[in-house]
């Protein structure tokens, strides 16, 4: 009778058991069938010891079993936890018989037990205090985790998944932006991936809360302080400012011609989508109001630059490169600081021309800049801005002279006022010479002797003296047909003097009784009363003025033979060395090289020039302001060279801003 009334007791209790050990079970299993394969899960059950009070245990699956699996729910919502003990102990004591769990595998379930049991569990999560384990640890928002990418066996990057989503679905995400996030907790040293190229260490991304133009530490180097060693005066005037970069960002096309550079670098962040965000994410942070760019990909231009360009508030003009080149140059600027006055593309391409075979090109722009409202009458300089980019091949300088002299020679008529004077001009782009070189000299100086110089020499990028062979420069350089004269000017058609020329009828009349008139001309065939009279000078007639010479005067030649000159009175915004560290400035690293090969050139000082009839005139002058610093090799090496996960292109940026007079009528 105590027996019974016993069980009665415990029946319910016994019911809550029962279901929080098969959900225990369901849980366990769970979680070894995703680590496992079912037979070792079967195996690691069988292993387990037995309990002593087997047939008990039995006796309550059968119990379960014969009522049903359907009256787990309300059992457990309906018994009340009286022993927290007992419910301990009894789910020992299941745990601990092998027999009735592996009849309890899902293979041996009723279909209707076994979809109860489910739903069970897809409802009631289980208790870790009822379990005797310890809760995890609350985490605010997604827990993340590395699990190694399988985009390709070659690279053993990691990847960050939320920990969710392991067992649910696979997180589809941009193999770029997979590949450079961070975790919040740093991998240990034995698991961090290694790179498959042999001598070239693992580039490790900052992390991305610091802004990427930090990374490389490129600071602004304000130079407005230093006007004074210009021959300047910060108070001489109004000065309408503006800002302008020059920028090679690496065609695609080209960068997939040329893989071998790029070893280096991780295959993600060589590719066009993570290059281009970064680009325009550098675009913003500088915000130039003109921008020069130089291996501008013709496709990529007008899919996505322009617009994005555009949104950002620029007009933009690109030139493709002629022949099947898929790149060109663009120049873009804001209509807000700027009016577009005319836009000249240059095309350095000549029909059987050998000197000038190659597909380069350039672009010119005359802006006015525009000045805010209320000034009263004041007025600016148009600004000329020349966006070239220069052959590459070091061993071809007569070809990089050549079109540079067009190039100069478009400028030269672009930026030419009606006094004769030049506005001011800022020449600038990827000039693939060195400084230092008889190409920098030539810009920087105005005149080049150019005779007998080793072709390889003009660029100075390589030395091949050791070569037998040297290709030597000859004068002329390039020939007449060209149209351009040795002072990088178009030649103007100015009659000659052996020409026939049209005469007025007052004109002639003028030199009706002039003395070459009265002369009997050698050979004249007589003719009674035609041509046997002599004219007589009228009393009081006047010597006959000669007709003056209004054609413009030739431009003067060079002084040497051999040379060639120009007279825009071009500098550099950059001096290629930095004092602090001891070492030159680079722009690129063409095969882990620092080197400099992109240049702002800009009319600076105040050139004196004269014509044969003694007028002076000055050339108009930019002050420079501001620069954005370079970085040395030792830097760019500690970056993992160019490009990488925050410079995006194998070449560096240039920035300058300037101030042009402001001047009163």
């Amino acid at each position: 009778m105590i027996a019974s009334c016993l069980c009665y007791l415990l029946l319910p209790a016994a019911r809550l058991f029962r279901a929080l050990a098969d959900a225990f079970f369901t849980f366990r299993k769970n979680a070894l069938l995703a680590k496992s394969s079912s037979s070792q899960v079967e195996g690691d059950f069988a292993m387990a010891p037995q309990g002593v009070d087997q047939e008990e245990c039995e006796g309550l699956l059968q119990q379960w079993r014969e009522e049903g699996s359907s009256q787990v729910l309300p059992a457990v919502s309906e018994g009340p936890l009286l022993d927290k003990g007992l419910a301990q102990s009894s789910l020992a004591l299941l745990m601990d018989n092998p027999g009735e769990q592996v009849a309890a595998s899902e293979d041996k379930w009723p279909g209707r037990q076994l979809s109860d049991l489910q739903a069970a569990e897809n409802v009631e999560e289980p208790s870790f205090e009822v379990l005797g384990e310890e809760p995890p640890p609350e985490v605010e928002g997604p827990m993340w985790a590395a699990v190694p990418m399988q985009t390709d066996p070659q690279y053993a990057d990691c990847a960050v998944l939320p920990v969710g989503a392991l067992a649910a679905e696979q997180w589809e995400e941009d193999p770029t932006v997979v590949a450079w996030s961070m975790t919040p907790e740093p991998v240990p040293q034995e698991e961090a991936p290694l790179w498959s190229f042999e001598g070239l260490g693992q580039l490790q991304p900052p992390p991305m809360e610091i802004p990427y133009h930090e990374i490389l530490w490129r600071e602004w180097e304000d130079l407005s302080s230093q006007l004074d060693t210009q021959g300047l005066e910060a108070g001489d005037g109004p000065q309408f400012q503006f800002t302008l970069m020059s920028y090679n960002i690496l065609a695609q096309d080209l960068m997939q011609q040329s893989s071998e550079l790029y070893l280096h670098c991780h295959p993600d962040i060589l590719s066009w989508n993570y290059r281009f965000a970064n680009l325009m994410q550098e675009f913003q942070h500088w915000d130039p109001d003109i921008l020069c760019l130089q291996e501008v990909q013709e496709d990529h231009y007008w899919e996505q630059l322009e617009p994005s360009l555009r949104m950002m508030g620029f007009t933009c003009f690109y030139k493709r490169r002629t022949g099947c080149k898929t790149d060109g140059c663009a120049v873009c600027y804001k209509p807000t600081r700027f009016r577009l006055l005319c836009a000249s593309p240059v095309e350095y391409f000549r029909p059987g021309l050998e000197l000038l075979n190659r597909d380069n090109v350039g672009l010119v722009l005359l802006l006015q800049p525009l000045l805010p409202e209320g000034l009263g009458q004041v007025s600016v300089a148009p600004l000329c801005v020349a966006n070239t980019h220069v052959l590459y091949n070091p061993r071809r300088g007569d070809i990089k002279l050549a079109q540079m002299a067009i190039l100069l020679a478009e400028v030269d008529k672009v930026a030419r006022l009606s006094d004769g004077s030049h506005c001011p001009i800022i020449l600038c782009g990827d000039l693939n010479s060195v400084p230092d070189s008889p190409l920098y000299n030539f810009i920087r100086d105005g005149e080049l002797q150019y005779h007998g110089m080793p072709a390889w020499k003009v660029s100075g990028q390589e030395d091949f003296s050791h070569q037998l062979y040297q290709k030597k420069l000859q004068a002329p350089l390039w020939p007449s047909t060209l149209g351009i004269t040795d002072c990088c000017q178009y030649v103007t058609c100015h009659p000659k003097r052996s020409e026939r020329r049209k005469y007025s009828r007052d004109f002639l009349l003028r030199f009706r009784f002039c003395s070459v008139a009265c002369q009997r001309p050698a050979g004249l065939v007589l003719m009674e009363g035609v041509t046997d009279g002599e004219p007589e000078r009228p009393a009081g007639w006047a010597e006959p003025v000669p007709e003056e010479d209004s054609s413009e005067p030739e431009p003067v030649g060079p002084r040497a033979a051999g040379a060639i000159q120009h007279c825009l009175h071009l500098t550099s915004v950059y001096t290629h060395f930095l004092p602090q560290h001891g070492c030159p400035e680079v722009t690129t690293m063409p095969l882990g090289l620092g080197t400099t090969v992109d240049y702002i050139f800009f009319s600076a000082e105040s050139g004196q020039s004269g014509d044969r009839t003694g007028r002076r005139h000055q050339d108009g002058t930019l002050t420079l302001l501001g620069r954005l610093s370079l970085l040395s090799e030792e830097i760019l090496w500690a970056a993992n060279g160019l490009p990488n996960p925050f410079c995006s292109s194998d070449h560096l940026c240039l920035l300058a801003s300037f101030g042009m007079q402001v001047t009163a009528p």
